[in-house]
């Protein structure tokens, strides 16, 4: 069972893939956001690629966690994507995805011009990645009980 994990911004969408057994989470694509549905379509073609089952949404939170503009503008791009796909879809709390990102690559020692081209996948990845760990956890937890 594979998930897609996405960051949604005003002009692209981060795009990460988990492995078939859910442990981690890799960066599959940046996509630029399109008035067409063209980037909808580019996501479901990767559904249907990796046999995708699920979609794990990053949803971005004011720090006080309630919803701004840019949630709301999330969660309606999630109810287009949700029409279309006909897939499980969750949201992931983001917060604080992008300047994670930005701090690993800053680190990694890569430069600006490059860094603008994968900070989405990079956030993606995060947000996947902190779901499959929570999911992991609490699979865990339910056995042990």
């Amino acid at each position: 069972m594979r998930i897609l994990g996405l960051d949604i911004g005003e002009r692209r969408v981060g795009v990460a893939i988990s492995d078939e057994l859910g442990f981690s989470a890799h960066g599959l694509d940046v996509i630029e956001r399109k008035k067409n549905g063209e980037d909808i379509k580019r996501i479901a073609e990767l559904v249907s690629q990796y046999n995708v089952s699920k979609v794990v949404v990053g949803l971005p939170k004011n720090m006080d966690g309630s919803l701004g503009p840019s949630g709301e503008a999330v969660k309606k791009y999630a109810a287009k994507l949700q029409n279309t796909l006909g897939i499980e879809l969750d949201f992931w709390d983001e917060r604080l995805t992008t300047v994670a990102a930005e701090k690993i690559l800053i680190e990694a020692d890569m430069s600006r011009k490059k860094r603008k081209t994968v900070i989405d996948k990079m956030a993606a990845v995060l947000i996947l990645q902190s779901y499959l760990d929570f999911k992991i956890r609490v699979d865990s937890r339910e056995k042990l009980q």
